[in-house]
Formats: C-alpha cells, sequence, structure tokens
C-alpha cells in the first residue's frame, strides 16, 4: 500500500489507474479506525478496482465545545489495518494542503435545510465542515465512487445531496452499519465506554427495535395514524431517560430527506437516535418501511 501526503503523487496514481481503465473508489475518514471503517473497504472492493483511503481529522466539523486537539490519532495502527484489509493507496494530507487559505479563511459548502435539523440543530456548523471537506477531497482524489457508513445516516443525506448539487461525477454508496455483538453500533467513541457502559448502551438499539415495532402496529393500519409519531418519540425519549441516558433526540422521519412525515405515510421512514451515555455522546438509526399487507 502506498502512502503519501502530496497531491501530485496521488493524482498521478490515480490517473495511471484510470488510463489502464480501473474505476477508483474512495474511503474518507478521519482515523482512529475499526472494523466498521475497515467494512467500508472490503465495500470499496465490491464498487472498484483501485482503493483509496483518506485519514484527515478535519478541524472545520468540530463545533465550540468539542476539541480537535483531543481527537484520537492512531496513524500506524490505521496504516496497518488499512494495508490488512487491502487498501491501495492511503492519501495522509495536511491541513494547509487541504486548506490553503487556512481553514478559517477557506471556501465553506452549506446543504441548506438538510444539514440543520437533527444533529445539524444539535452542531451548529457541523456539516457546513462536512460538506466542505468532502468537497475538497473529491476534488483532490477525483474518485469515481465514495463509501459512507449509513450510522451517520444525516451525513449520508447531506454527501449525496451536495454530490449532486454541485455536478460531482461520484457515485455516493451507503454501506451497512456493523454492530458489535450486543448490537451496538460501531464507533470510535465507543472505546471511551466502560465495560458497563458499553453493555447499557445497547439499549439505543433495543430502542429502535421498539420504536419500529410500534410503527408496524400503528402505521400498518388501513387508517393510518400519523398523530401517534410524536407519542411514539417521546415514549421512546422516557425509554431512554429511565435506561440512563440523557438523549438528544428521538426522531421518526422521511428517509429520504429527513422531512416530516407525510399525512398518508405512504413512504419510508428512518428512526434516529442521539444520547449521550455519560459524557460519550452516541447516534444511531433503523430504517423503516410499511410492512407488506397480507
Amino acid at each position: 500500500m502506498l502512502i503519501t501526503h502530496d497531491v501530485d503523487e496521488l493524482r498521478a496514481r490515480v490517473g495511471e489507474q484510470r488510463r489502464k481503465g480501473r474505476r477508483v473508489a474512495f474511503v474518507p475518514t478521519m482515523g482512529n479506525l475499526h472494523a466498521g471503517h475497515y467494512s467500508l473497504i472490503s465495500t470499496a472492493r465490491e464498487y472498484g478496482d483501485f482503493i483509496v483511503a483518506s485519514i484527515f481529522v478535519n478541524p472545520t466539523q468540530f463545533g465550540v465545545n468539542e476539541d480537535f486537539s483531543r481527537y484520537p490519532r492512531t496513524p500506524q495502527e490505521d496504516a496497518l489495518g488499512l494495508e490488512k484489509h487491502h487498501c491501495d493507496l492511503l492519501f495522509t494530507p495536511e491541513v494547509d494542503c487541504v486548506y490553503p487559505f487556512g481553514a478559517e479563511h477557506g471556501v465553506r459548502v452549506s446543504v441548506p435545510e438538510l444539514g440543520d435539523v437533527l444533529e445539524g440543530a444539535k452542531r451548529p456548523g457541523h456539516f457546513d465542515g462536512v460538506a466542505s471537506v468532502v468537497s475538497r477531497l473529491f476534488n483532490l482524489v477525483q474518485p469515481d465512487v465514495a463509501i459512507f457508513g449509513s450510522k451517520d445516516y444525516q451525513q449520508l443525506l447531506v454527501i449525496r445531496r451536495l454530490s449532486a448539487d454541485l455536478g460531482f461525477p461520484v457515485e455516493i454508496v451507503g454501506a451497512p452499519i456493523v454492530r458489535e455483538s450486543s448490537g451496538l453500533a460501531m464507533s470510535s467513541r465507543n472505546q471511551y465506554l466502560d465495560a458497563g457502559q458499553r453493555e447499557q448502551a445497547a439499549e439505543i438499539r433495543a430502542t429502535l427495535e421498539w420504536v419500529s415495532k410500534q410503527l408496524d402496529e400503528v402505521l400498518a393500519e388501513e387508517q393510518r395514524r400519523k398523530d401517534m409519531l410524536a407519542e411514539i418519540e417521546s415514549s421512546a425519549m422516557q425509554r431512554l431517560v429511565d435506561a440512563g441516558f440523557e438523549p438528544d433526540y428521538v426522531a421518526i422521519r422521511s428517509a429520504a430527506d429527513l422531512g416530516p412525515v407525510s399525512a398518508e405515510v405512504d413512504e419510508a421512514l428512518v428512526i434516529l437516535i442521539a444520547a449521550r451515555l455519560g459524557s460519550v455522546r452516541l447516534i444511531d438509526n433503523l430504517e423503516w418501511s410499511i410492512p407488506t399487507m397480507v
């Protein structure tokens, strides 16, 4: 596996692969990799012939109370793991490569509405930082396809929207959530949970499944009752509180654009949760569709 921080070398290698007719797949990360990240490399292999991963801790997506300097950095372990999982090229740019005029003064990309709700409302400016860095990395790497995890469901939708709106010739693929045996979605943040908290954190997945069952019962009826959704969300929030969490939200939204659920409830939905367990903030989601009536 080649490791480079140089854009000219990156583009030379990618261009060489393209001239050979090979499809370039890209997996952008912020490092501190775990099995969930490595599953993205495996998915990338299904969609491309030459796999590029990046490790870049993006300063513009950290909020006021989020410490960029303390984000865990494990470059040697990450490189070994990527090579083991058959990544072909690792791109590790410096900040001045991605933001040549400085992170504070660089051009920002914003995805209105979609980037302003849920996580966007709780973490103002976060998705501007995500959209800006992904746009820059797409321009630097110039991939044919890019792979993103579905655990960050809103982020995936934001990236799909910006790619379509700005005309990036990049196919966006959402990879399935990888979970621990307890059902807890894999995340770099899980390392901050102690053994008891890791077991406790599995309640997030259990709550998602509980909400899904409530939707099955309420919305599968011929006379669908949209008015029950707020009650289900509130009950799920209380369920998390009773389990020791401090929930930010439980939201049932349109899976297509996170908009309010239509009156007819004739669309796929997504259930999203964000909650704190001690000092650790966890997010997860579960997609839901109307059960087939027999």
